[in-house]
């Protein structure tokens, strides 16, 4: 195993591969065709919204696992994140193509998401940037979008209050759009510092 300056040794990133949250981590994964099939090989909208808003709420089930018996993981801290985000964008890009959520709204969630995801990505790996914590709002935002996407889903299907689906992703949807865009403006000092703090070790 490396180790650092002190000596000491350093987790690698297959460190605690085999823990009870990355299972759940994979579980969720591993969901996500059966959800692309059940809304277009079934062509089943509100069984596919469950699934979808399942796998929003229970985004914080591995997080909470790996907390509650000391589990944490240098290879869970970024499968976790990473399937959380592939899980957002499929899931959106299925709702763009089936024609059931609005166009404008969840390209403007998606591009925020790859950008996000894109530097994340170019600051750990090429400037080996310190990885940091999901501000609350950024968790709040998160929130919002993972529950908006499952309404406008569900409001396209032939479920008898469809309606109200609808109207429920239109007051969570703008906020957490909001929210979103707002967090990632806010990201930018804690990237740079985090740049500064990988490139100095």
């Amino acid at each position: 195993m490396p180790r650092d300056k002190a000596g000491s040794e350093r987790p690698t990133l297959l460190s605690g591969l085999w823990t009870w949250p990355n299972l759940i981590t994979a579980l969720r994964l591993a969901c996500l065709p059966v959800f692309v099939w059940v809304l277009f090989g079934l062509e089943n909208r509100h069984i596919a919204a469950w699934m979808l808003g399942g796998l929003g709420a229970t985004d914080w089930v591995d997080g909470y696992v790996a907390r509650r018996l000391n589990q944490t993981s240098e290879f869970g801290k970024v499968f976790d994140p990473t399937v959380d985000r592939l899980l957002f964008v499929v899931g959106i890009v299925s709702l763009i193509i089936d024609g059931s959520a609005p166009v404008w709204f969840s390209i403007a969630v998606l591009v925020r998401e790859v950008l996000v995801g894109a530097t994340m990505v170019i600051a750990t790996v090429a400037f080996s940037m310190e990885r940091f914590d999901v501000t609350w709002w950024g968790k709040t935002a998160t929130f919002l979008l993972m529950f908006a996407f499952p309404g406008f889903l569900m409001g396209a299907s032939n479920m008898p209050i469809a309606s109200a689906f609808e109207v429920a992703a239109w007051i969570l949807g703008p906020p957490g759009l909001i929210l979103s865009w707002y967090t990632a403006v806010a990201y930018v000092p804690a990237v740079r510092a985090g740049i500064r703090s990988g490139r100095s070790h």
